[in-house]
């Protein structure tokens, strides 16, 4: 089963052990992903203001191109889901907006295309029990904090992937895994995404939020989709190390990561070293 793929920048780029573990991932499960022939950054941000036409066209470009290729689009960052998705729900229900943007990228695209996130890949059309008798590692007794951020769920009446305010379907891959996910209160709350840009406090105040919650409950480590988030989550994390006593710092990886180490990966494919806090240490006080 070959899957039409859309990585984007950051998978292309500094995000790289995200993209080539879900890649052999993929493959241990039964399906391809098939990179588009050829793309472009998706915008990295859907157009809020109602006149923004031209902020349509990047990612209906990609669309326009994956539709060619078949009538699937998945992809794994979080940010580049929800464009895509935003988008091609727009293009579908506006038909002015949808005749304007085609001028414009010179196409006769009609929001066909069925956007899903690896995660629904894995669930809808192969199936947690299919990996759980593909699991050949065991992640047991690791106790990981599933952190969906915000770009992955919402607007929940565009994204739809899974309960809006008490989503599992990470949790449900994780225990597919044989790993222990644990629920904590700030899993869907905002890390401070782009204000990274202009404004670290407020990035080090909602991401620091967000690990003390996954550390106060239990966590080990977190799990997440979306590169900002990794990246915010990592960043912030030297600030509560200094600021709170007794904190103990937890790896922050890709979900992807984790899959190809139960899949079989070999553990040096997996780029955990990449990561500011390797997570080969907790791995093998586990027994992983």
């Amino acid at each position: 089963m070959k899957i039409p793929y859309y990585p984007g920048c950051t998978l292309n780029t500094v995000a790289k052990p995200f993209d080539s573990s879900a890649r052999a991932s993929a493959s241990l499960l039964g399906f391809e992903l098939d990179e588009l022939g050829q793309w472009n950054c998706c915008g990295a941000a859907y157009p809020l203001t109602k006149d923004n036409v031209m902020g349509l066209t990047a990612p209906a470009k990609v669309l326009s191109i994956a539709g060619k290729q078949g009538d699937t689009l998945t992809t794994l960052c979080s940010v580049c889901y929800n464009v895509l998705k935003r988008t091609n729900r727009t293009l579908k229900e506006n038909k002015e907006k949808r005749d304007t943007v085609n001028g414009f990228i010179e196409a006769d695209y009609d929001g066909s295309v069925n956007v899903l996130h690896y995660l629904e890949v894995i669930r809808d059309r192969v199936g947690f029990s299919k990996v759980k008798d593909t699991v050949k590692r065991p992640l047991k007794g690791l106790k990981t904090g599933a952190y969906y951020g915000c770009m992955l769920l919402r607007p929940f009446e565009d994204m739809g992937i899974d309960r809006p305010e008490s989503p599992v379907i990470m949790e449900d891959l994780l225990k597919a895994l044989g790993a222990e996910p644990v629920e904590f209160p700030n899993k869907i709350e905002c890390c401070g995404a782009h204000l990274a840009m202009n404004n670290e406090p407020i990035v080090e105040r909602l991401s620091g939020s967000v690990l003390e919650s996954a550390a106060s409950n239990g966590a080990e480590i977190i799990v997440t989709s979306c590169p900002l988030c990794q990246y915010n989550l990592e960043k912030s994390q030297s600030v509560v190390i200094a600021d709170t006593t007794g904190y103990k710092p937890m790896p922050i990886v890709y979900f992807t990561q984790l899959l190809g180490l139960a899949l079989g990966q070999a553990e040096a494919s997996l780029s955990f070293e990449a990561n500011k806090w390797d997570a080969r240490g907790l791995l093998k006080g586990k027994g992983i």
